[in-house]
């Protein structure tokens, strides 16, 4: 039987590229999303490849996670892995501007939604053992400030010290967990945080040469199968045009 992934924000980006991937190695795959008919027509299309099971549930919503897992299949119901990548940015205004709103949605998809997926699916790879993963999504902005990152950067500092201590945890389980910290990326996460606003989206990546979402499924695709004995603990990645700037001075 072929290992089963389950993968979350799987309507996008990163998301949708690794179901890609995943799918065209012949793993099977739990698909998550709040937009139902993205969700549902990227499973049809990799239908042909892999065995789907989309599941249209947001992961900010615990119950709606509890009942979803709980509900799974028995022929999902050991897994291979976790890839938690949903998660947003929301803005870039200084934080003085910034919409509490936007604030909260950012901390109860990156930070809760994560932990709901995580805790409610850790039985299923434990019962997996060797080789099993997990792949938790941070970001650069997890380990260098910038303006406007606030929040958002800091929801990733949390993913990427939650990563660490869930290792600690899991020791003697056989699960592995690696926080995967991309930088400058080119999807429709940039679309969002810039509240559609094509024009801003596009002078960030003009001539930038950045991360594509390919690119990060690759990566994931790597991590998961690397020998049962080794955990990639965590991952920065930059494209070669991005590198760190400047200390900021302010003179009177």
């Amino acid at each position: 039987m072929m290992p089963t992934v389950f993968i979350t924000g799987a309507t996008s980006g990163f998301g949708e590229a690794c179901a890609r991937r995943f799918a065209a190695a012949g793993w099977s795959l739990v698909l998550t999303g709040r937009r139902a008919e993205r969700l549902h027509a990227l499973a049809d299309e990799l239908c042909a490849q892999a065995r789907i099971l989309p599941l249209v549930v947001d992961v900010r919503d615990r119950v709606a996670m509890e009942q979803a897992i709980e509900q799974l299949p028995s022929a999902f119901s050991t897994l291979r892995g976790l890839i938690n990548n949903a998660g947003l940015a929301l803005g870039t205004t200084p934080a003085p501007e910034c919409s509490l709103d936007d604030w909260e949605t950012m901390v109860d998809t990156n930070i809760k939604g994560l932990l709901y997926s995580t805790r409610l699916l850790l039985p299923r790879l434990i019962a997996h053992g060797a080789g099993a993963g997990i792949v938790n999504l941070g970001s650069i902005a997890g380990n260098w400030p910038y303006p406007g990152s606030h929040v958002y950067g800091a929801s990733k500092a949390f993913v990427r010290q939650f990563s660490l201590n869930l290792r600690c945890d899991l020791q003697g389980t056989g699960v592995r967990v690696t926080n995967l910290e991309p930088g400058l990326c080119e999807s429709e996460f940039s679309l969002v945080r810039f509240a559609g606003d094509k024009a801003r989206y596009d002078s960030v990546y003009a001539g930038a040469q950045a991360i594509q979402p390919a690119d990060i499924a690759e990566t994931i695709f790597w991590i998961l199968n690397q020998p049962a004995h080794i955990n990639i603990n965590s991952l920065e990645l930059m494209p070669v045009s991005q590198s760190w700037s400047n200390f900021a001075i302010e003179r009177a």
